[in-house]
């Protein structure tokens, strides 16, 4: 691997933490006011818990992501998978598997 390769990945994942920091600053917020920012039963609940995480990843293109140009750079899979990974976090939480998320 060249210094090239490893400056990108290293990009990626510092954007990749920072992209689940954001949401898990939201997710929390929400968390507190009351709302579950995931569901704890994919059966039939799932598709609710798919809209959430998709309205965190439409929030996150159309208000935060145009306020950092950097961010144009990098692939957008890596947000997307910070948001997954964060909803699967939460489900664990509602679950009782493990404790809430911290930054």
């Amino acid at each position: 691997m060249n210094n090239q390769q490893k400056t990108l990945m290293t990009q990626h994942a510092g954007y990749s933490r920072w992209c689940y920091n954001w949401g898990l600053s939201l997710w929390n917020a929400a968390y507190i006011d009351g709302y579950k920012p995931n569901v704890s039963f994919p059966s039939e609940c799932y598709a609710n818990g798919m809209l959430r995480k998709r309205k965190l990843r439409e929030v996150f293109t159309n208000q935060t992501k145009p306020l950092y140009p950097w961010m144009k750079n990098l692939s957008s899979k890596v947000y997307q998978y910070a948001f997954v990974n964060l909803g699967e976090a939460f489900t664990h939480v509602f679950q009782r598997i493990r404790k809430i998320p911290k930054v």
